[in-house]
């Protein structure tokens, strides 16, 4: 896997777009302050494959992707590998409830030429390619299938991020050995071997599925087909000869089927005419019938008289009156009795409330003026209190005055002091004025007192008035509509004549409804009556259709009773001539099922002969023979396919036999501890042997690397060729190990790989810090040395100037309170 070109938006530190260019980058360094983004860039690269970083711990460090404040971030990577290119891309997004999840994820194999440069033209994702992966479910198989190693072979043999660089120096011996599995493709022959084990097992499957089948066809050899073609051959016999008798056994019983229905249409005959008997009572049918009519002319008359004289009655009714018009005259007359004698006793009371009224109306002018007095009175009490007031203020004053001193009112002096009075008049005033104020008061109260009392005599004589004035004229209207109606006592006379009217009226009608109950009974007498002569005459005509194709004589219809004598006559006579007939005819049908039945033991006959048993009454015996040849035949061609059957599972059993052996011999040859064992034991030698090569070179001949049982140890030449664990080494001394064993990958196993899993790049992040400046020197050397063969993408994250500036390509990367950026610098 060899990176092209980086697009970083919000990842990390990167908040602000951001592109990292290595095209043409074989050797470069990512430089820049401590924190800066330079170990991001590297995250970004694992991101977009893997979808983790090996720094987050696992998936669920996915929300570290997501820079400050920041609520998405896209990374895409364009990578080739295996001479194939690839865009991968990712989205992490943070929701409302600030959950981060991943976006969305794919990855496009890019058209073969593709510029990359076209990336920044805005092109849309459909331009980019054929898509691979959709979602991130889909990215973990087509990513491994792409670059041939998954994420923990990934971050230990290509991308080396911080504290993890000697992952594959110190991992264990079954996951070095995956990573080389991985790296080599040597997973095909697992596969292989899995595969042909899978075709061995499904080959004997189908062996013993062969020999079960083998062994249920049994019973087909040469005497079992020769029984069978002599079975089909005696079947067809066996039919020639039914196919000869069937037509005479057809005539046969045609001829008997014949002759019992002509026995049957005798004796249907003489059911028939035997059925014929007169009905009981038929001779009281038609004097009910005389009865019943003369019944129902007498109730008819009935109903006339009865109708005429109800007639007669509403004509004296409609005659005498309209008997509400005399209702509302004689109650018109009470009503002016009524409102006469109220009118009268209304005069009266009229003259009374003038009266009262006028009395009233002098009592409040009375009132009125002894009010004013009171009023008055009040009035020079009021003045008199005042008055008194006054005296004794100046008194007051007065008591202190003497003669020459100004005044305190009008402030002239005084020539002269008057004596002081008496006592004050200021309480007698102010009894006075109480007194005064209690008559007013009273006076006051009088008035609204017989006000009231003559406002509500007036308010009585007002509506008396009115009342008089209606009932006036009510009389005047009344006297009117009764001008020239007669008395009370004449229109009483008139509503009692119509009163006995109505009543006779009414007895009249009830007269009606009997008579017309009683016709209606009658007719319905008439009805049954005629309807028992209609059955009898029915019960006839039924009689006679039933044996009507016999030839019965014509039927007098004047009268039922000689009707039905005529007709038995016949019927007896009748019957006579066809018992005779009928004797003759059962002769006839014991002669044809005799013959029926000997041609039915015939055909029996030749079933038996045949082996099998005869056929039932209602079965065809030419079906049945058909059958029975259908079913020889049958059975000689299933015994003939069982036979072709038997000869292709024998060659088929031979196939799988020969294929069983093949794959299991192929599946042994190819097992873990044979084949693939030996390959992997190569594999690690050629990488030991190139890792201790770069060992030796990196420590100045000190150290060799060694492996024993899949365990790597060091060879200490300045010990005295001293064997050392590989965790006893110092920290820059495990930093030359695993830099060794990651070169000898990148540089001697890359050739070996048989899939896409090839080691086209290399990146170290960090641990140039720890070297000494003669080993920095070693490593700087075969790190470019390495770059300088062209065939490898050779990366550094470093601190270490003297480091970085050997370097041709730098991608200096700085922070600001924003975002890093990313600068390339150099060749």
């Amino acid at each position: 896997m060899r990176p092209l070109r980086l697009d970083l938006a919000g990842f990390t530190a990167f908040r602000d777009a951001t592109t990292v260019d290595f095209t043409d980058a074989d050797f470069f360094a990512l430089v820049g302050p401590t924190g800066s983004g330079k170990s991001s860039v590297l995250d970004a690269i694992c991101f977009a494959l893997y979808g983790t970083v090996p720094r987050w711990g696992g998936a669920r460090g996915i929300a570290n992707a997501l820079a400050p404040s920041a609520v998405e971030a896209r990374v895409r990577l364009v990578f080739e590998s295996a001479g194939a290119r690839y865009v991968a891309t990712r989205v992490v997004r943070r929701d409302s409830r600030g959950n981060v999840k991943t976006g969305n994820a794919g990855l496009q194999l890019m058209p073969p030429g593709f510029d990359v440069t076209k990336l920044d033209t805005g092109m849309s994702p459909e331009d980019l390619g054929e898509v691979v992966a959709g979602t991130p479910a889909e990215m973990d198989e087509a990513v491994l299938e792409a670059v041939g190693l998954p994420y923990e072979q990934f971050t230990s043999c290509v991308l080396l991020p911080q504290g993890q660089f000697a992952d594959f120096l110190h991992a264990k011996p079954a996951t070095r050995q995956q990573i080389l599995v991985n790296l080599l493709g040597l997973g095909v022959y697992e596969q292989v071997q899995k595969l042909a084990t899978g075709r061995a097992g499904r080959a004997d499957a189908a062996l013993a599925a062969v020999d079960r089948m083998l062994d249920g066809l049994t019973g087909i050899d040469d005497e079992a087909l020769a029984a069978a073609t002599g079975r089909v051959e005696k079947m067809r016999e066996l039919a020639g000869g039914v196919d000869a008798a069937v037509p005479e056994l057809r005539a046969a019983r045609t001829a008997a089927t014949e002759a019992e229905r002509a026995l049957a249409a005798l004796d249907a005959d003489l059911a028939e005419l035997d059925r014929i008997r007169p009905p009981r009572e038929l001779a009281g049918i038609a004097e009910a019938v005389a009865v019943a009519r003369t019944a129902a002319t007498e109730a008819s008359a009935a109903v006339a008289g009865a109708e005429e004289r109800e007639e007669k009655l509403r004509g004296e009714l409609a005659g005498a009156g309209d008997p509400a018009a005399l209702k509302l005259l004689q109650q018109a007359h009470t009503e002016r009795r009524k409102v006469a004698g109220e009118a009268a006793t209304l005069a009266g009371a009229l003259d009374s409330a003038d009266a009262d009224h006028a009395a009233a109306v002098a009592a409040l002018d009375h009132a009125r003026a002894a009010a004013q007095r009171a009023g008055a009175e009040l009035e020079a009490a009021r003045a008199a209190y005042q008055e008194a007031q006054t005296a004794d203020r100046a008194a007051a004053l007065r008591a202190h005055l003497h003669a020459g001193a100004p005044c305190p009112v009008c402030a002239q002096p005084v020539t002269e002091v008057p004596p002081l009075p008496a006592g004050s008049a200021v309480a007698a005033a102010k009894k006075a004025g109480e007194v005064a104020r209690a008559t007013a008061d009273a006076a006051e109260k009088l008035v609204v007192e017989r006000d009231r009392a003559a406002r509500e005599l007036e308010r009585t004589l007002h509506q008396a008035h009115a009342r008089h004035e209606q009932l006036t004229a009510r009389l005047a209207d009344l006297d009117s509509r009764l001008a020239d109606s007669p008395g009370p006592a004449a229109l009483r006379e008139q509503l009692d004549l119509l009163t006995r009217l109505r009543r006779d009226l009414d007895a009249a009608g009830g007269a009606v409804r009997t008579a017309r109950e009683a016709a209606r009974r009658a007719r319905a007498g008439v009805e049954v009556a005629e309807e028992r002569l209609r059955g009898a005459w029915h019960a006839f005509d039924t009689a006679r259709d039933r044996v009507a194709r016999l030839g019965p004589p014509a039927a007098d219809r004047a009268e039922i009773t000689a009707a039905w004598a005529v007709l038995c006559d016949w019927a007896a006579e009748a019957g006579q001539r066809r018992r005779a007939e009928r004797a003759e005819a059962a002769t006839a049908v014991s002669g044809a099922h005799g013959t029926v039945d000997a041609v039915t033991e015939r055909i029996a006959g030749l079933f038996t002969a045949a082996g099998l048993d005869p056929p039932a009454a209602d079965v065809d015996p030419v079906r049945l023979a058909v059958v029975a040849v259908e079913r020889a035949e049958a059975e000689h061609r299933r015994l003939v396919e069982r036979r072709e059957q038997a000869r292709e599972l024998t060659g088929q059993r031979a196939g799988h036999e020969r294929e069983s052996r093949v794959a299991k011999a192929l599946a042994g040859h190819l097992r873990a501890n044979n084949f693939e064992r030996w390959l992997l034991a190569e594999a690690l030698d050629m990488l030991v042997e190139g890792a201790s090569r770069i060992l030796r070179e990196l420590t100045g001949g000190q150290y060799d690397l060694a492996h024993d049982k899949g365990e790597f140890f060091v060879v200490d030449h300045h010990d005295a060729g001293l064997r050392r664990a590989v965790r006893t080494l110092s920290g820059g001394e495990t930093f030359q190990a695993s830099l060794a064993l990651a070169l000898a990958l990148s540089e001697q196993l890359a050739g070996l790989s048989t899939t896409t899993a090839s080691l086209e790049s290399i990146v170290l992040d960090e641990g140039f810090g720890t070297l000494d400046a003669a080993t920095l020197e070693t490593v700087a050397a075969t790190l470019e040395n390495l770059a300088a063969r062209g065939d490898r993408m050779v990366g550094v994250v470093t601190h270490v100037p003297a480091l970085a500036e050997r370097i041709p390509v730098r991608f200096e990367v700085r922070k600001d309170a924003r975002s890093s950026r990313v600068e390339r610098t150099g060749r």
